[in-house]
Order: C-alpha cells, then structure tokens, then sequence
C-alpha cells in the first residue's frame, strides 16, 4: 500500500511539474502548489478537489452553513451562465464547492488566447456573481485536446498546448478582473494543457470537450472563519 501511495504521488508531483502557472499570490510553492496537487490527487480519485487546507478546524455547523452558501452560489451561477456547465464538487477541505465550465470554443478562436465578443456577455454575468460573494476563492485552469501543431514536434506541441491553456485561464482572469472583481479572490491561473481531458481525443464532439476553462469557487478563509462564528449567510 505504501508502494502505491508513493508512485500516485510521483505522478502527481510529474503532472504538477508539467503544468504552467500564474498563482494569485504569486508562488506555486506553497499554497498553490497544495492547490494544484490537490486538484491532481483528487482527479485521479474520480473527485476533484481544489483549494488548499486551512489551518482552522471546520466544525459541522460550520460546514453546514459553508455548504448552504455554496448552494446558492451554485444556484445563483446556473441561472446567470447560458454558455457554461455548473457543478457542485468537494474542495481540499471536504467542503462544497462549484465548478464552471467554458467552453474555449466559445470563449476564443481556435489557436488563439484573446476572448471573443460571444464570451464577454457570460464572463460579465459571472463578474456579476464574484463581485457579490467575496468570500469565494478563485481558481481557474485552461485545457486543450491532445492535437498537434504544424511544423512541431510532438514534445513541443504539448509544451505549445500547455502555454496556450496558462494564457487561455489567464485572458478569462484578466477579463474579469478587468470588471472589478477583486485579485485577492483569484488564488491559481493554470495551464495544463492536454492533461485530465474529460473525453475521447478520438473524435471531434470528445477533443471539443476538452478544450475548455474550468473556474472553481470555494470557500475562502474568511468564508471559514465567518462560518465557524455563525455568522455566513
């Protein structure tokens, strides 16, 4: 068991190390990399955990309340979002978090790392919701299918696939920034490329899948901390 808990973490370390980042605060050391890590080990347990764990213990009731506010956050995103996919999951804490899903078809055009004018009407709507609940933390992660680039090899294609997602996730929090969301709330911008897809690269509808932006929101510290008093509503 020991052997199999090492080599899982030798893999994770390997995705990490692959990965472009730009974190929030600045390092991947650290919290981010816990972030990153955690995202990594919890997809190769089926449950995708983002967020690093605090260092303050997060009774029941306190759960209770985080998990209520994130269901309205959840609720609140499915109705204002026509072109992304919402969904409850886990973050690194066990608490609930949501995650969004852009499709980088829609938000930009093949190849390319600059937002179309068919994505900003979503991403505004989304500013919207961030600015309201400053309590979320952030993370945002772009993908792209396993395609190869012309005139590359297929080494410099992935690094090429890698950059363009890191500048993908980074245009989108740029955007939103741009809106007024504040920068404390964005913890990690990653780039990982042609890693975790969520279906088939055999087929066109599979590699459209993953070409996407993924935008976790969970529960910062001051969320915790709030809940914890009795205090989140």
């Amino acid at each position: 068991m020991k052997k199999i808990k090492l080599a899982t973490l030798g893999m994770c370390l390997a995705l990490v190390l692959s990965c472009s980042t730009n974190t929030g605060n600045g390092a991947l050391i650290g919290t981010g990399g816990g972030a990153v890590l955690g995202a990594i080990i919890g997809n190769i347990a089926g449950n995708t955990a983002v967020g690093a764990a605090v260092g303050a213990a997060v009774g029941a009731g306190a759960g209770a309340l985080i998990g209520k506010h994130m269901d309205n956050v959840k609720a609140k995103a499915a109705a204002q979002l026509e072109n992304a996919k919402v969904e409850e999951v886990v973050d690194a804490n066990g608490l609930k978090a949501v995650k969004v899903t852009f499709d980088a078809g829609i938000l930009f055009a093949s190849g390319k790392a600059d937002l179309s004018d068919r994505s900003r009407s979503d991403l505004q709507s989304f500013a919207k919701l961030l600015k309201d609940d400053g309590l979320c933390s952030v993370d945002i992660q772009g993908y792209t299918d396993n395609q190869g680039w012309r005139n590359s090899s297929a080494d410099e294609s992935r690094q090429k696939n890698i950059n363009l997602s890191l500048q993908r996730a980074q245009a989108v929090k740029n955007y939103l920034s741009s809106l007024g969301v504040s920068s404390a709330q964005f913890k990690n911008v990653i780039g990982c490329g042609e890693q975790n897809p969520v279906a088939s690269n055999d087929t066109e509808a599979g590699r459209q899948q993953n070409r996407r932006v993924e935008v976790y929101l969970y529960a910062s510290e001051k969320m915790i901390e709030k809940a914890n008093n009795g205090e989140l509503k």
